[in-house]
């Protein structure tokens, strides 16, 4: 996506900080989500910048440094800031998403573009910065789902094609890191996003309406999120023929993306390819943990 230019970058990802905050803004952040044991609040703390958690601050400076440094464990992350901010007050939460939301701003402004494609580690290893930029507009769709159990209204159709035009772009940067030659598109009713990669790179494609060239897997925006995270098994969703899947053997080529970075986003989507393929008759057979 770093050839889509930092203005559609910010169109993606702050539309969705903006709509993201507005929601949280309306809610009792006290309120259960559906993710076992976390309540809105601690979707809020995972999602906000603090004096003791500033991931675009690391991250910025990771991509400065060149170094390789070890991935995250972002359920041992999860753990410790939830656990260190699970009284803060609802003004302290809401000024963290804001604060995160403003240093994506300054980065995408103040920032030298060269940064855009240094590679950076993240939870799913070294991808370019923005790549991991964008990331955060997956991330917001798929919690902003979360937090439709807490009465939120659903996310609008603009945020969750951001959502996935991030997860087809981290996707694409982790099938080129690791050797892979293969396309997928992720295809939605209002149309969707696709990348090619090979061992030199990647390119990512906006897809209209309608258009299914190749290996996809196609539904509902809002159900290739939830799938693409984990939060629903996507296998009964193809049997309901809500999710259809394209050209299968395209899709397993991206299989070892899987074993290279078992937590993927879009992981449960290749490893369904992997069951259709494998199961009976050939017709059915962890952003980030919690996200």
């Amino acid at each position: 996506m770093a050839d889509a230019g930092r203005d559609e970058i910010s169109r993606l990802v702050l539309g969705a900080w903006d709509g993201f905050i507005a929601q949280a803004e309306t809610l009792d952040l006290g309120r259960d989500s559906r993710l076992p044991g976390w309540r809105a609040h601690e979707i809020c703390v995972h999602l906000g910048a603090w004096d003791d958690h500033q991931a675009l601050r690391d991250l910025i400076a990771s991509a400065r440094s060149g170094e390789a440094g070890t991935p995250p464990d972002p359920d041992a992350v999860n753990a410790r800031v939830t656990a260190a901010h699970r009284t803060a007050s609802r003004d302290e939460l809401l000024d963290a998403l804001r604060r995160n939301r403003d240093a994506t701003a300054r980065y995408l402004t103040d920032e030298p573009v060269e940064l855009d494609t240094a590679p950076a580690v993240s939870v799913v290893g070294r991808i370019p910065l923005l790549s991991v930029v964008l990331g955060q507009a997956y991330e917001l769709a798929v919690h902003w789902l979360d937090l439709v159990s807490c009465g939120a209204e659903p996310p609008p159709a603009e945020v969750l094609q951001a959502g996935i035009a991030a997860l087809t772009d981290v996707t694409g940067a982790l099938a080129a890191d690791t050797g892979i030659s293969g396309r997928v598109t992720l295809a939605t009713p209002d149309g969707g996003w696709g990348f090619t990669a090979d061992g030199d790179g990647w390119t990512v494609r906006q897809v209209p309406a309608g258009t299914i060239d190749g290996p996809a897997v196609e539904g509902a925006a809002d159900l290739l999120l939830e799938a693409a995270s984990g939060r629903v098994n996507p296998v009964p969703a193809v049997a309901r023929r809500k999710l259809k899947v394209h050209d299968v053997g395209g899709l397993l080529q991206l299989a070892p993306i899987v074993q290279k970075v078992p937590g993927i986003p879009g992981g449960p989507i290749l490893q369904l390819a992997a069951r259709t393929m494998g199961g009976a008759g050939g017709m059915l057979g962890r952003l980030f943990g919690k996200g």
